[in-house]
């Protein structure tokens, strides 16, 4: 699936209190690519990443999907099309704590009154290392473990393209280094298009293309092959 976004723009607030989190940013991304964009706290690399994804809409702009403006989409068509076409990683897990990790994968496609694959979801979770996990509830899984979870919910649609927002910030370095080793392990494998949101270096150099955003205004600062990042 080909994204290109056109001059979005994202102003909040008015006069005194106007305030610019996004400047004319334009990017296309195509199949398979793995995308990096590191900034600072406040630089606008969520509210990028929540555009590109369909949660937010912009001031200003354009963002296609396969050359449709998924802003032109009503609210309910557009949260039909990301739990259909687009799955989500958060540094917060969002896991709902009173359903077990299998409940939780599944749950998107309860959402959308589909039956969910049983072999898919083993495959999932025996390449994400959970198996033997997927009747715990969260509170019984490990940071690093719920955040495995998360990655096979976001994986369970089968979805083209993979959004993730500091998906190690809640995890120490060692599973944080397990979380990214897998994630590029489901884009290499299941041929999944990967944009990660960070402010660390290493995750951002393990992309294929490194992005950076600063004040609202982003830049293309390197592309290149693999890389690989030592984790202590």
């Amino acid at each position: 699936m080909n994204i290109e976004a056109k001059e979005l723009c994202k102003i909040y607030g008015k006069g005194e209190n106007r305030v610019a989190a996004l400047n004319r940013v334009s990017l296309k991304i195509v199949p398979g690519d793995f995308i990096s964009i590191i900034g600072p706290s406040g630089s606008g690399k969520s509210t990028l990443l929540h555009l590109l994804s369909g949660l937010d809409r912009p001031t200003s702009g354009h963002l296609t999907y396969d050359g449709k403006d998924i802003y032109s989409l009503t609210d309910q068509e557009l949260s039909a099309f990301r739990r259909q076409r687009i799955g989500f990683i958060f540094q917060q897990f969002n896991l709902l704590p009173v359903l077990t990790a299998r409940e939780n994968i599944i749950m998107p496609l309860l959402l959308d009154r589909k039956q969910p694959d049983d072999a898919y979801v083993e495959q999932l979770s025996q390449m994400l290392g959970i198996q033997d996990r997927i009747t715990h509830l969260p509170h019984e899984l490990s940071g690093g473990q719920q955040q495995r979870v998360a990655i096979a919910r976001a994986l369970a649609a089968k979805p083209d393209v993979i959004f993730a927002d500091e998906p190690t910030g809640n995890l120490d370095s060692r599973s944080g280094g397990e979380v990214m080793e897998m994630l590029k392990a489901v884009r290499e494998q299941m041929g999944k298009t990967l944009v990660i949101i960070t402010h660390d270096n290493r995750i951002a150099a393990m992309a294929d293309r490194q992005l950076s955003i600063v004040d609202g205004t982003l830049t293309e600062v390197a592309a290149r092959g693999k890389t690989t990042i030592c984790w202590r």
